[in-house]
């Protein structure tokens, strides 16, 4: 009761309160006078007034878009109940808030938004480093993407398609009307050629209908992200076929043709579904520089199609060879009108890698590049087939570097150098040395350390490990590879070396044309004359060109008869994609 009274005592006022209460007219008018002058300035001034004001320590108070707790004390300050808002204005705060990303996360429609970006860090992040696509992304691929995301949700993992399709693996035989069709990607030699040739597989699904499944072994488990919402890419544990395979393998589409198992009249619809083999193996791996023939002929993929489980190893980029594939040359000219542009997307699109890479490469670029004006990233890769000296390699580097401009030339004095023509603070150039051995970054390190350079400019040289060997069986190697392999894609300029699928990879993700550095004289050893050139295209080098004998009695070059294929700058029979 006590509190009821004090509560009616509160209401209760006496006359002499109630005259010194101000009435709700008094109140009205006070608080429009305090406000006229600043609805003065919003109308005259517009946004430089709130800037201005927003700036001063006593309306600072008032002005904060949110509740504002004072030191000290539990006193909140409440934002106003409402800013005037000037007519034609717009959303002028937004504009200027530095958290606001204006990237795009989504690469123009190639990724799909259904991820949560926590599981996967790189997927929506990758895009903030990289310099815009020189490639509009076609609608017609995006939409080729959202249907087959939609068809491995059907046939995913786990699902009763999936189930069912085992179970008809399992007895043996091929199955006549499947619901679905697989691919199942199993890798091959190191990360470079890994990834080329996981999405020249997810290509090759693309244009089949079939769902790509790829067997992680111990060494990739984690190294990438999944690519597709509400389902998985990775193959179960208890698949039954992912080792043993070669050229040699009785089940290889090869072979069979070989044993009149299938035949190319089967092709056209003959013959009973049913009788064939439960799957078939198709090898892609380069073998002195060659493709096995009936490899992209289009009456083999037509026999191909007949089966509902296909297994793949491959090492090649074998993307471009189903350029020459009729059957699915317009598709593929839909998908992309831009020709050098198939690894660029596809590459973007699939390959996230997973936390712990990304967190190797996050912390090295913002801790040693991103504050640099330019970023100039040199990948070394000495072939063991062709075998230069450390002097020769090095010689090469700086010569490309230096004639090409891309590096300043040094003074010969650790002096200061040239100030600035500007007379402002000098330009700094980072350069990321990546290489499996030290000695490069040791003397390139050293020379910009100990020597001015001519042009006042600022060189500073960084590499983020030197494992010495190749150790692909490894996870923790294939992460810091990785990493690696996107620091050097979010350069502004870029050196690679030929023949290296490593460098590819960087290049193409970047949309970036190297300069290649060119391979030694196979003969003598010694190296080349013209120390690097930029390549046509950024796509990549399909090595291993394939026969075209087909039905034909003789072998024919393709660049001949494609008017987007040329041969590539690094080896004289590869393939390569162009514009």
């Amino acid at each position: 009761m006590g509190s009821v009274r004090a509560i009616q005592g509160e209401r209760d006022l006496s006359p002499v309160a109630e005259k010194r209460r101000p009435s709700g007219v008094g109140t009205v008018t006070a608080v429009f006078l305090l406000v006229l002058p600043l609805l003065l300035l919003f109308f005259f001034f517009g946004d430089q007034a709130v800037a201005s004001i927003a700036n001063h320590p006593y309306f600072a108070l008032f002005l904060q878009p949110s509740t504002r707790r004072s030191q000290g004390s539990d006193l909140c300050f409440m934002a106003p109940l409402f800013v005037p808002q000037i007519a034609g204005s717009g959303n002028a705060s937004s504009s200027r808030n530095p958290d606001i990303t204006t990237h795009d996360h989504l690469l123009g429609g190639l990724l799909s938004p259904e991820f949560d970006a926590a599981t996967c860090l790189s997927r929506y992040q990758a895009s903030k480093r990289w310099k815009p696509s020189p490639f509009p992304v076609s609608p017609y691929l995006v939409e080729k993407l959202r249907q087959y995301e939609a068809n491995h949700r059907r046939c995913g993992p786990g699902t009763a398609n999936y189930r069912e399709a085992m179970a008809q693996l399992m007895s043996g035989r091929n199955a006549d009307h499947a619901e679905c069709e697989y691919v199942v990607w199993v890798p091959l030699q190191g990360l470079g050629n890994r990834m080329l040739s996981v999405v020249s597989t997810f290509l090759y699904a693309l244009l089949t209908g079939r769902v790509l499944l790829v067997h992680e072994p111990p060494e990739m488990q984690g190294l990438f992200c999944e690519p597709f919402p509400g389902t998985s890419w990775v193959l179960p544990p208890d698949f039954p076929y992912t080792d043993g395979f070669s050229a040699h393998t009785k089940e290889s589409y090869v072979n069979m043709l070989a044993n009149n198992i299938v035949r190319h009249d089967d092709g056209d619809g003959g013959g009973d579904v049913s009788s064939l083999p439960a799957y078939v193996y198709f090898h892609l791996e380069q073998i002195s520089l060659r493709l096995q023939n009936h490899t992209f002929c289009e009456e083999d993929h037509r026999v191909l199609d007949r089966f509902n489980w296909m297994v793949l190893r491959s090492d090649s980029y074998f993307a471009v060879a189903l350029f020459l594939v009729p059957m699915y040359r317009g598709e593929l000219e839909q998908m992309f009108p831009a020709k050098g542009s198939v690894f660029h997307h596809l590459g973007r699109y699939l390959l996230h890698p997973g936390n712990r890479a990304w967190g190797i490469m996050e912390r090295f670029y913002d801790g040693y590049l991103a504050g640099a004006d330019e970023r100039v990233g040199i990948q070394v890769r000495v072939m063991p087939f062709i075998p230069i000296t450390f002097e020769s390699m090095y010689e090469q580097i700086t010569r490309c570097v230096w004639e090409h401009e891309l590096l300043p030339q040094v003074t010969d004095t650790s002096g200061p150098g040239a100030m600035p023509s500007n007379g402002g603070r000098s330009k700094v150039k980072a350069v990321l040395v990546v290489s499996l051995k030290p000695e490069y970054y040791d003397k390139l390190h050293s020379v910009y350390y100990m020597n001015a350079t001519a042009t006042g400019e600022i060189v500073t040289v960084f590499q983020p490990s030197h494992d010495q060997d190749q150790h692909t069986e490894a996870l923790a190697h294939n992460e810091r590879a990785l990493a690696e392999i996107f620091l050097l894609s979010y350069s502004d300029r870029l050196v690679t070396t030929g023949f290296s699928t490593f460098g590819y990879v960087a290049h193409s993700l970047a949309g970036l044309r190297p300069w290649l550095l060119t391979l030694p004289d196979r003969d003598t050893m010694r190296p080349a004359e013209v120390a690097c050139v930029r390549p046509a295209s950024v796509e990549p080098c399909l090595h291993s060109a394939p026969p075209l004998v087909c039905r034909a009695s003789q072998d024919t070059d393709p660049v001949a008869h494609v008017p987007f294929l040329r041969h590539c700058e690094d080896v004289d029979i590869g393939l390569k994609l162009f514009d």
